[in-house]
């Protein structure tokens, strides 16, 4: 179950940061996704909002980025106390986000020649590396003023193996028929936290269960699901029991991997 990874090809070295956060180690192009690296969502919504898993470094002490890359502009996801820092730290770094993210990444002060509007085409990061964004339906395929998606995934193809990071998203026929038409999809890393009154009720947008993640991963063939965003905050968590449960129990066609060091 955990650690369960693919027989062939490079393995990715990968390092969770919280949440949906992801350190990727395309070789010499690291990729951060999503890193949320303060306690900035506690000052803003309370105690209850604690970080319970610890930031694995401080923002101003990743020089490594190459490419950061943002799926939607929810604060756990882009945290200007995590990419200011960040940004003067990794001077090389490049921000590959969607149009709304850009805005807000332009207003703290991040120059605008390093900033990516991503949407629908695939973009170049390195040689050896290309992404597409897909869209991300949190809970909708909402769209800007613009007409560009609000809330993006990205699908990494590096080595001839794809690498999907959802961002936050629940099942959507068009995304599903998106990530069937970009080819097989080796690692997804999706959301599990899932979507419910009591949350929504408080202000907390959801995504996909325990359940529908696997539905999902099992429909469009992916090989291994790194399940992500449910171990962050208490009030939108999920328990690692449940997913390792429901795994055992429906015994799906895919690999679970949990807290990967390597995929």
């Amino acid at each position: 179950m955990d650690g369960g990874q693919m027989d062939d090809g490079e393995r990715l070295p990968v390092m969770p940061l919280g949440q949906s956060g992801y350190r990727f180690g395309f070789d010499e192009c690291v990729v951060y996704v999503d890193p949320y690296l303060s306690d900035s969502v506690e000052r803003l919504e309370g105690e209850d909002h604690r970080r319970l898993t610890p930031a694995p470094a401080a923002p101003g002490a990743v020089t490594d980025a190459r490419v950061c890359c943002i799926t939607h502009i929810h604060q756990d996801h882009a945290d200007p106390d995590t990419l200011t820092p960040l940004a003067k730290a990794s001077a090389h770094c490049r921000f590959v986000c969607p149009n709304e993210v850009a805005k807000a990444l332009w207003a703290w002060g991040i120059d605008r020649d390093r900033v990516v509007i991503a949407d629908r085409e695939p973009l170049r990061l390195s040689d050896a590396l290309a992404v597409t964004p897909v869209p991300a339906a949190h809970e909708d395929l909402d769209v800007d003023e613009e007409g560009r998606y609000r809330y993006l995934g990205y699908v990494f193809k590096w080595k001839g193996r794809r690498f999907y990071h959802a961002g936050d998203t629940s099942p959507h026929e068009h995304l599903l028929a998106v990530l069937r038409g970009l080819g097989p999809i080796d690692v997804a890393f999706l959301p599990v936290n899932e979507r419910s009154f009591f949350r929504k009720r408080r202000g907390i947008i959801g995504n996909m269960s325990v359940r529908e993640a696997f539905a999902m991963a099992a429909e469009i063939g992916v090989r291994t699901l790194v399940p992500m965003h449910w171990d962050m905050f208490a009030p939108n968590s999920v328990f690692r029991e449940e997913i390792e449960l429901v795994y055992g129990r429906l015994n799906p066609p895919f690999a679970l991997c949990i807290h990967p060091t390597a995929v």
